[in-house]
């Protein structure tokens, strides 16, 4: 069984984007049947924050993979491609530095609201990506 940790960010939730996400998460997992489960999910203001909380789950000895979910959608400046390349390059770090499955759920940049929610499947194809992962590394 591969144990999940799971980091939401929060930012736009006025729009259900990213609660969305995780809802198609948990399905994932759900569908996964007893291969997974989500022993722990951290909420983050934002994406830019989920390399902090994925490390803190990664450093757990009950996670053996993280999913990361977050919408990162433009504005009036570049600011959403900074944050996009910050994030994933902290959730790179994580995985490399512990040796554990981090999958990047967080789309965008460049992203319209409307392109968004098109994107909500993501968080249920990053939970797959992380569980099949973690089973392939545990076997080598």
């Amino acid at each position: 069984m591969v144990a999940l940790g799971l980091v939401v960010a929060q930012f736009n939730k006025e729009r259900p984007v990213t609660h969305e996400m995780e809802t198609r998460a948990r399905e994932a997992v759900a569908g996964a049947g007893a291969d997974a489960e989500i022993v722990e999910t951290l909420e983050v203001p934002g994406s830019y924050d989920a390399p902090l909380a994925a490390d803190r789950l990664a450093r757990r000895d009950d996670v053996d993979a993280v999913a990361a979910l977050g919408a990162i959608v433009t504005g009036d400046t570049e600011h959403d491609r900074v944050i996009a390349d910050a994030a994933a390059q902290g959730l790179t770090d994580v995985s490399l530095r512990r040796d554990t499955p981090v999958t990047l759920g967080i789309t965008g940049p460049g992203m319209s609201h409307a392109e968004a929610e098109e994107r909500i499947e993501k968080g249920a194809s990053a939970v797959r990506s992380a569980i099949a992962l973690a089973e392939e590394l545990e076997q080598s």
